[in-house]
């Protein structure tokens, strides 16, 4: 069971769910809460950033006292830490970093946990290594034409961003890129299933009609007050027929929507992927947010170019 709170307790379990769920050999269930009908039998996994989330800390003594194995990643000390103290298995991040910002730490706990129960097996020094990479492509010292972030940054500069997946994984990344742009751009994000996002008539004629390149005479004035145009982000994790045939189907009507898929850029499993492609997508999200003045401590930052 997997216990999702808010921030990137939400998204970390969204994208182990997607992950471990379709293998797994016992059911996988995302709540909110520990249901009433946890028993000895069940295993409750969580991350918080919160210590005083006083919901979250009786429902995981509940979970305790009825004999299930708890797992808790989040800070050693408080109310929620002290409701499973000597009857659960508490992760504490070993480098504090901010709460927004937590993802690998809540991730990489999630995969230590299914992984000790022989749910999935996940490759966690090939990941840190992966991430480490990616850091360093995205870097602020990078140029833009080979930082991918500050690249992302820039398409999505000024744009609605449609953060659609082609495959299940794909979509809960998209839902940390949403949960990332609002965090730290102020950028309100649209998040679905390709399929799904394609049977709303009135955004998909939207996107289709935004794929196409502006009108170089239009009057300014008349764009401005357009809002901004929508900009379609294909996201994709997993490989194979069924991503192959996502692709091409989504392809014809969106032929000239911006495809992330880091199959194409590289060797890695899902797991490693999927943490990639979230990264790229916060990353971008933190660019997007100093070249707005939406960060950047007590006050705002000078615009800065991406």
């Amino acid at each position: 069971m997997l216990v999702c709170r808010t921030g990137v307790s939400d998204t970390a379990a969204r994208m182990l769910a997607a992950l471990v769920a379709p293998d797994s050999p016992i059911p996988v269930v995302l709540a909110e809460v520990v249901p009433g009908w946890v028993g000895a039998l069940d295993v409750v996994l969580t991350h918080t950033d919160d210590a005083h989330d006083h919901e979250l800390a009786s429902s995981l003594e509940r979970a305790a006292r009825y004999g299930a194995t708890v797992v808790l990643s989040g800070p050693a000390e408080g109310p929620v830490a002290s409701a499973i103290a000597g009857r659960g298995v508490l992760l504490s991040p070993r480098v504090a970093v901010p709460a927004e910002l937590g993802l690998p730490s809540a991730f990489t706990a999630g995969l230590l946990t299914v992984e000790a129960l022989g749910l999935f097996r996940a490759d966690i020094e090939a990941l840190a290594d992966r991430l480490d990479h990616e850091a360093e492509r995205c870097h602020p010292g990078q140029e833009s034409f080979v930082n991918p972030a500050k690249s992302l940054a820039l398409r999505l500069a000024d744009r609605l961003p449609l953060l659609w997946g082609l495959d299940e994984v794909a979509v809960a990344v998209g839902q940390h890129g949403a949960y990332a742009l609002a965090t730290h751009a102020a950028v309100v994000a649209d998040v679905a299933e390709y399929r799904r996002a394609l049977a709303r008539p009135a955004l998909r004629r939207a996107a289709v009609e935004s794929s196409g390149e502006r009108d170089i005479f239009a009057d300014p004035e008349d764009l401005a007050a357009e809002g901004p145009r929508p900009r379609v982000l294909l996201l994709s994790v997993r490989t194979g027929p069924v991503a192959d045939t996502a692709r091409h189907q989504v392809g014809e009507t969106l032929a000239s929507a911006d495809l992330l898929a880091p199959a194409e850029e590289m060797t890695a499993d899902e797991t490693g992927r999927a943490a990639v492609l979230a990264s790229r997508l916060e990353l971008a999200a933190l660019y997007l947010g100093l070249a707005a003045g939406t960060i950047g401590g007590a006050g705002r930052v000078a615009p800065v170019t991406v």
